[in-house]
């Protein structure tokens, strides 16, 4: 990564680092110093009671500072990870490249939310939302392209990568994988895991510890895992070892961009044997542009595996209120903040997919429901039927 000139640009990149940097306190603040005003503004019959065993609540909240300070931990690491990646300084003299003072509470949010994902990407206990929404695509790529020899020769690509876990896993198989992500969150915290990770470095993450609705039982809201459940790299080196796949340093890359800008260009066109979007079609105001550009840099007769539901991102959005967004009327690529937006339903999409130069030679929906960063022992669950599908371009 480097630093944006524009600076608009440069400020959401410096609000993102600011962000981890302010975990700690933020998080401090919010969740238990707010708490503890709350509670002590009680009767002091109430509060006395409460905090007496067997409730001790005042104790649960010294309970969730410790388990904030772990996260806080990883905050720190990521943020140490991406200023090095940046060529940025921790206490920065150019007034120009300081990022400190930046992040604003949706910032802070989308840190929160990062370190929350780590558990579903890279803990043990996330498995099973990653066998039901990795596996399947991972099993699809085999099949396709089981009689090709030369694995390596096979270009993947990802769009909304996230935190990394897929294209990690999908170089796992041999193939040349590329991830692509927006969010300056999600890089960053990407960037750590996959190559700054010490290979005996096991961090505690508390996923759940600062929300306070729906828990049975203190020990689930203080539920603790380490991440990572594997060192990326000594991983690769070991299968690259035992098999034929590329090396570390080649099996996988990141790219920073708006996917519809970047891969949407002629310097792009007919770069991908495959592409896999996971829990990501429906971030796209308008789904067109998103099937425009996979078909425009994926090649003729390569395939499209999707797998996710249709929770559109920008639903309740006034086009004016996203970031990006274009004046209507402008003729200047847009890519996400393009104007306008629209909705469709799974067997809308599908017609459209079939317009749009594709053949969808398999489609099912998931009956294996999964949620996204759940907890498994909530009171209150959201889970997704998946719509899965692998289309060849045709056209």
């Amino acid at each position: 990564m480097e630093v944006p000139k524009d600076a608009e640009e440069k400020r959401v990149l410096f609000a993102s680092l600011d962000s981890f940097f302010q975990y700690r306190k933020i998080a401090h603040y919010n969740v238990t110093h707010r708490r503890r005003q709350n509670f002590y503004a009680l009767n002091t019959k109430d509060w006395q009671l409460l905090a007496a065993p067997p409730f001790n609540i005042l104790s649960k909240f010294d309970k969730v500072d410790d388990a904030i300070d772990a996260n806080a931990e990883i905050a720190s690491r990521i943020l140490i990870s991406g200023l090095q990646s940046l060529g940025l300084d921790l206490e920065p003299n150019d007034v120009n490249m300081d990022w400190r003072g930046m992040a604003k509470s949706v910032d802070m949010d989308k840190a929160r939310q990062t370190i929350r994902q780590l558990y579903r990407d890279w803990s043990a206990e996330g498995a099973d939302e990653r066998r039901k929404c990795y596996s399947p695509v991972l099993n699809d790529l085999t099949r396709t392209f089981d009689d090709v020899p030369d694995k390596a020769s096979v270009k993947v690509l990802i769009p909304g990568a996230g935190l990394g876990r897929l294209v990690f896993e999908t170089s796992k198989l041999g193939y040349t994988v590329e991830g692509n992500e927006i969010s300056y969150h999600q890089l960053i915290a990407s960037n750590w895991v996959l190559n700054d990770v010490e290979p005996a470095e096991k961090l505690h993450l508390y996923p759940f510890a600062t929300t306070f609705s729906n828990h049975r039982k203190l020990e689930h809201q203080l539920k603790v895992v380490t991440v990572p459940d594997v060192h990326p790299k000594t991983e690769l080196d070991r299968v690259s070892k035992e098999t034929s796949i590329p090396s570390y340093d080649n099996a996988m890359s990141m790219t920073a961009a708006d996917f519809i800008l970047l891969y949407g260009d002629d310097g792009q066109r007919d770069r991908f044997d495959a592409v896999v979007t996971v829990f990501f079609i429906d971030t796209a105001p308008n789904v067109i542009r998103y099937i425009e550009t996979i078909r425009n840099c994926l090649k003729s007769g390569g395939v499209w595996i999707n797998l996710g539901p249709l929770l559109w991102h920008f639903e309740e959005k006034a086009p004016s209120s996203r970031v990006g967004a274009q004046p209507r009327g402008s003729t200047d690529p847009a890519g996400i903040g393009e104007p306008g937006g629209v909705e469709l339903t799974e067997e809308e999409v599908l017609f459209l997919i079939d317009r749009m130069g594709f053949r969808v030679i398999e489609h099912e929906r998931r009956v294996d429901a999964t949620g996204y960063t759940q907890d498994p022992e909530s009171m209150a669950r959201t889970f997704y039927e998946n719509s899965h599908w692998v289309a060849k371009r045709v056209s």
